[in-house]
C-alpha cells in the first residue's frame, strides 16, 4: 500500500484538470488519429509535425485565442507538444501520456 504525499496528489490532479474539459478531450481524440480527422496540410506533415492550430480552430468552431488557450493547457499538462513552422503552430499528441495519467489515478484508487 502506497501512502501518497500531497505533492504526488497535486502532480496527478494537474493533468486531470486538463482532461476535465470536453473541448480538450475532443482535440486529444482528433490528435490521436490526425489523418482521419484533418485534411492534408501545405506546411507540415499531420503525423510527423502535428496539426496546425488553424485546422483545429476551424474544426472545433471556437475562436483562435480560445483554442490556443486549450492547447497551452494540454501542453502544460504534458499531453501535446508544439512546433512552429513558418507563422503557424502545430500540435502533436504525446503518445502514452493520457494512458499514463489514467494509470496514476488507477494506482491512487488502489490504496
Amino acid at each position: 500500500m502506497n501512502d501518497y504525499t500531497l505533492a504526488e496528489i497535486v502532480s496527478i490532479a494537474g493533468p486531470l484538470r486538463a482532461l476535465a474539459n470536453e473541448n480538450r478531450l475532443l482535440i486529444l481524440h482528433w490528435l490521436a488519429d490526425p489523418e482521419r480527422f484533418f485534411p492534408p496540410q501545405v506546411d507540415g506533415d499531420l503525423v510527423q509535425d502535428g496539426v496546425c492550430v488553424g485546422f483545429i480552430t476551424e474544426k472545433i468552431g471556437l475562436k483562435q485565442p480560445t483554442v490556443t488557450n486549450h492547447m497551452k493547457i494540454l501542453q502544460d499538462a504534458g499531453f501535446v507538444r508544439s512546433k512552429r513552422i513558418k507563422n503557424w503552430v502545430f500540435y502533436q499528441l504525446i503518445q502514452g501520456k493520457v494512458a499514463s495519467c489514467l494509470e496514476d489515478v488507477s494506482q491512487l484508487a488502489k490504496t
